[in-house]
């Protein structure tokens, strides 16, 4: 019997569990309480596929989808039920607005130049128009300023035509739950949202929904705790794995006492025979410069350390503490998986999770596992 494509040909399989997904949403949901739960999808799924995602979190009950850019929600509208929300938090940008009203998306009005240029479009077709506004309340990124804030409160007009659905802010040290900066921005969050239309209300990411029922408010929008991101610092993480990457070997060899490996010699192996297994995964592939001489692959318990510096295309294990024969051409192992997670291997490339899952690359044969996964 053939063995799948992935196993011929690809340098390293990646497999997305989408019922762990499904699972993690609910879990946030619950502990949302009250709020309704989005989801974030930006950076497609923070690489792990939107057009795969996004079908099992609406059929979990989700309706609201958070993406960056507005070409990421026109991918998606294909794939999302009649009724679903998209809202895209940069905004529109220059000249786009009438985009966004013919596909139905809601932008995140982030500036006084965006609200301008919504009311406009809303005067021009005579009709009124839904948006987010978006408040800084302490990250200096994206939303209204204080000062631009008591601008719009002071005039009258500024909103004219724009139907507020949303007032939303973005934590910036969540994931610290003693950090002082959480509640002082949830200070400054209550009071913007005196000096704006009632509207329903969004601030807790992820992390934010782990503060607590103060932080809830409307509406929550996890993002990485959706992907098996730890969303507490510190703390035993609640979420189910959601990835485990593969990396196939090229090939293994026996090197001598003091033999260099990989690029600048920045590995030498010891005082005995190593044994060295090459990989088919490298920075090309997003596993990142950073985690050279560092981190491991796992096969059947054992660690097989990472030595010499990551390569484009591959990596290079010491492998000596399997026996003879047990790594092959074609063997699988895991660089990512039950052994070591995401934010494992983050911790070792010096990084967080979120980048790690948002570098992997596009040469990785995707296996889809759990509902609704084809």
């Amino acid at each position: 019997m053939s063995r799948p494509f992935w196993q011929d040909t690809a340098g390293a399989v990646l497999s997305v569990d989408l019922g762990a997904i499904r699972d993690n949403w609910r879990q946030l949901r619950e502990r949302a309480g009250s709020a309704r739960c989005a989801a974030v999808l930006k950076a497609d799924a923070y690489g792990l596929g939107a057009a795969r995602v996004a079908p099992v979190l609406a059929d979990a009950g989700c309706r609201d989808f958070f993406v960056a850019h507005l070409d990421e929600a026109l991918a998606l509208k294909p794939v999302l039920p009649v009724g679903a929300t998209l809202i895209v938090l940069h905004g529109p940008t220059p000249g786009a607005e009438a985009e966004f009203v013919a596909h139905g998306v809601l932008p995140v009005l982030n500036s006084a130049a965006q609200i301008a240029a919504w009311r406009a479009l809303a005067h021009r077709l005579d009709r009124e128009l839904p948006a987010f506004v978006q408040v800084d309340t302490g990250m200096a990124r994206l939303g209204l300023s204080a000062e631009e804030l008591r601008a719009l409160a002071s005039d009258a007009q500024a909103l004219a035509g724009i139907r507020v659905a949303g007032v939303m802010s973005h934590l910036a040290c969540a994931e610290d739950q003693a950090h002082p900066a959480n509640r002082a921005q949830l200070e400054r969050f209550l009071a913007a949202r005196r000096l704006l239309p009632a509207a329903p209300a969004s601030l807790a990411n992820s992390s934010g929904i782990f503060l607590g029922e103060d932080y809830h408010f409307d509406l929550v929008r996890p993002g990485a705790a959706l992907y098996g991101v730890a969303p507490v610092a510190g703390a035993d993480n609640p979420m189910r794995p959601v990835v485990r990457l593969q990396g196939k070997v090229i090939q293994t060899r026996e090197i001598e006492p003091g033999t260099p490996v990989g690029y600048g010699h920045s590995w030498h192996s010891s005082g005995q025979r190593t044994r060295i297994a090459t990989v088919a995964v490298g920075y090309a592939d997003g596993w990142l410069r950073s985690l050279s001489n560092r981190g491991c692959a796992w096969t059947g318990g054992v660690a097989l350390p990472l030595v010499g510096k990551v390569s484009m295309d591959t990596i290079t294990l010491d492998a000596s503490a399997l026996p003879d024969g047990a790594l092959q051409p074609g063997s699988l192992v895991d660089l990512i998986g039950e052994r070591q997670g995401v934010d494992a291997v983050a911790t070792q490339a010096g990084t967080i999770g979120y980048e790690i899952l948002t570098s992997l690359g596009a040469r990785y044969a995707r296996r889809y596992v759990g509902e609704m996964a084809k």
